[in-house]
């Protein structure tokens, strides 16, 4: 997948200012920030380059600097060089490359905690979905945590490739597929997706669709603010919220069937 990166200089008095500025960025198809630099895939720019523009000279506080294509063997390099391998409880490791999830962002944080905190149950999970996998941390924790069969799907064909390298380094067995939705006709215990909220938004139905009876859906990567939308959307299709959690202003939602 090609790349650019956008330079965007910024200066707000609030940090929730930054946050709400960049989860906008998000909602147009930024996937990776670092410092100033906003990555975006080139197919995102050219159809939402427009908008980005918008929102950035209608942002006070934010500066267009530039916005460059960033060639593979640059991108990956520099990634690579600036994000070591992570370290994670139970012994997991995880080579980042260029994929979100590395295991220390709040969001892929609690879904951890709540693997963790579940550890007996996940024997019980025989079929588990991690949609939106990027480096395929949260799948590995499943499967070194007892589930049965998992399979980690993703839209970015590197994060299907380094979620296959993570897997093996973890020495756990997990499918790795690529794909952009859950996939029909398959049904699962557990699915976990820590995505963005429009991205959540437009899956339920198929969230609610793969759920066995009594299976769980565990929801990661917005605000609270969005937790309405996010709980209105999963009551329609007959889902139950049994639980939240919070890490500074992210939040995690937990649904059944």
């Amino acid at each position: 997948m090609k790349y650019h990166v956008i330079h965007i200089e910024t200066s707000f008095p609030e940090e929730w200012q930054k946050d709400l500025f960049e989860q906008q960025l998000f909602d147009l198809g930024v996937d990776t920030i670092d410092g100033d630099m906003y990555y975006i895939p080139s197919e995102a720019l050219e159809a939402q380059r427009s908008a980005i523009r918008s929102l950035i000279s209608g942002t006070e506080g934010a500066s267009l600097l530039s916005v460059e294509a960033c060639p593979d063997e640059n991108w990956n390099a520099a990634w690579e060089a600036e994000h070591p391998m992570q370290e994670l409880p139970l012994g997991v490791r995880i080579v980042p490359h260029c994929a979100f999830g590395a295991g220390h962002h709040e969001t892929t944080s609690m879904m951890i905690d709540a693997l963790i905190h579940a550890n007996a149950q996940l024997s019980h999970f025989q079929l588990v979905l991690d949609h939106g996998t990027g480096t395929g941390v949260l799948a590995i924790f499943a499967k070194r945590l007892g589930a049965g069969y998992v399979l980690a799907i993703d839209i970015d064909e590197k994060s299907v490739e380094n979620a296959k390298e993570n897997a093996a380094l973890n020495g756990v067995e997990i499918e790795v597929r690529a794909g952009s939705t859950p996939p029909e006709g398959e049904t699962f215990d557990l699915m976990m997706a820590n995505i963005h909220r429009n991205i959540l938004l437009d899956n339920m139905t198929a969230y609610a669709r793969g759920l066995t009876p009594g299976g769980e859906l565990w929801l990661s990567g917005f605000y609270e603010e969005d937790c309405p939308a996010l709980i209105a959307a999963a009551r329609a299709q007959g889902l139950r919220l049994i639980g939240t959690h919070a890490q500074g202003d992210w939040r995690m939602l937990r649904f059944n069937k």
